[in-house]
């Protein structure tokens, strides 16, 4: 086990004041903030190494695809990818949804074709299958809840017919804080011969994540949520969809030739990774991915649960408290009586606690509860109990204020 208050050093964010209040910072479902290490690689490639990838013969051009190439076994190994050319770079998950849904929709699906997505996804994986509806016609198929507000497996297998040839499902909801049981899906999904995508945003920071032990056509995730930089993703695909899917974009570096008769496109994974890429971010996110194996994801998942149920135990104390589903990630999203989110979050916020609010853009499922919102605290590896008792005690004070 590592100590979180000894790791915070390693942010220096966290160091900071708010309106006079030492941060508390307890919005990390929305992005994580960043350790010494992925800023100071940041500024090193720039330093010493800045120059477009697999482009040049030069020393630097040679160093820079050198490292970018490095971090994409990074990726690899820390997904337990069996090919390097599995793993495409892309500005995050929501990128790598789009290029799924556009790729594998105009390379497999056609007019008529269902595709399963769930009521607790994300826009990210709601909205390029919609696009896809209106493009070619296919037709959404959605995973509604059980009453405890789980995934309803049997419905789910109800949904499959001669038609389904996709299935877009999260692994652990943004707002609800619930690890979908994934394997499973992919196992029914498989015994239809459907492929199935795992949007791994926020799941990847929390737990150990084997792509092949789960079976997975495609995994995606975001650099920025597991201690990285904001614009750089990941998409995994096993090698045998991916190279029998059409390009995303076209450009540059995702070709053989260029003539104006024809044109030859590029191997995994370079068919997907069009124009100069973000190779500096990928360096720093394989930096932030070195950090987390150092500490350990087993001892991180340990920690961030153990937090968890000490938060859940405090907030259940809180008169007129409204906990939404059975959280067993790291995010617990919650409504105080009839206080507006809100005003709650902007008066904790006046306290130095950074929390979220809103419909954390999965409106579908905001409205299923019937809600205009909720409040949601997330957390991370660097975060306290101290910390869950600051959260706490402010949702209190708040509360008397509103009577």
């Amino acid at each position: 086990m590592y100590n979180p208050y000894e790791i915070r050093e390693e942010f220096p964010i966290l160091q900071r004041e708010v309106y006079g209040k030492k941060l508390i910072y307890l919005d990390n479902a929305a992005t994580t903030q960043k350790p010494l290490c992925v800023i100071e690689a940041i500024t090193e490639a720039y330093t010493n190494v800045n120059a477009n990838v697999h482009r040049g013969v030069h020393f630097l051009s040679q160093k820079a695809t050198e490292q970018y190439e490095d971090a994409r076994e990074t990726v690899r190994a820390f997904i337990n990818a069996r090919h390097r050319h599995e793993v495409i770079f892309t500005r995050g998950t929501t990128e790598s949804i789009n290029l799924v849904a556009a790729s594998f929709g105009e390379s497999f699906l056609q007019s008529g074709d269902e595709v399963i997505v769930s009521t607790m996804e994300h826009h990210s994986n709601i909205v390029p299958w919609q696009l896809l509806v209106e493009r070619i016609g296919i037709k959404l198929r959605v995973i509604p809840l059980t009453a405890d507000t789980k995934l309803d497996v049997e419905a789910y297998r109800a949904l499959f017919n001669e038609k389904t040839r996709f299935v877009s499902i999260t692994h652990t909801s943004n707002v609800l804080g619930v690890t979908n049981p994934v394997k499973e899906f992919i196992n029914i999904a498989h015994e239809h011969n459907v492929p199935v995508l795992i949007d791994g945003a926020q799941s990847v920071p929390h737990k150990k994540v084997d792509v092949q032990e789960l079976d997975a056509d495609f995994f995606v995730f975001s650099g920025h949520k597991i201690y990285g930089p904001t614009g750089i993703g990941v998409l995994y695909g096993k090698e045998e969809i991916l190279n029998r899917m059409s390009p995303y974009q076209g450009g540059g570096e995702m070709i053989q030739t260029v003539r104006f008769e024809k044109t030859t496109f590029n191997e995994l994974p370079y068919k997907f990774e069009a124009g100069t890429p973000d190779y500096v971010g990928a360096i720093a996110l394989a930096k932030a991915l070195d950090f987390v194996s150092a500490i350990g994801i087993e001892n991180i998942a340990a920690h961030e649960q153990y937090l968890t149920r000490y938060a859940l135990e405090q907030l259940k104390e809180i008169p007129a408290m409204h906990i939404f589903g059975q959280p067993d990630g790291s995010a617990i999203s919650f409504l105080v009586g009839d206080i507006h989110p809100a005003d709650l979050g902007t008066l904790l916020d006046r306290l130095g606690i950074a929390i979220r609010t809103g419909h954390h853009c999965a409106q579908p499922l905001i409205d299923y509860f019937g809600i205009p919102g909720t409040v949601r605290a997330s957390f991370a590896l660097y975060n306290t109990c101290e910390e869950v008792d600051a959260l706490v005690a402010g949702i209190n004070r708040v509360a008397k204020m509103f009577g």
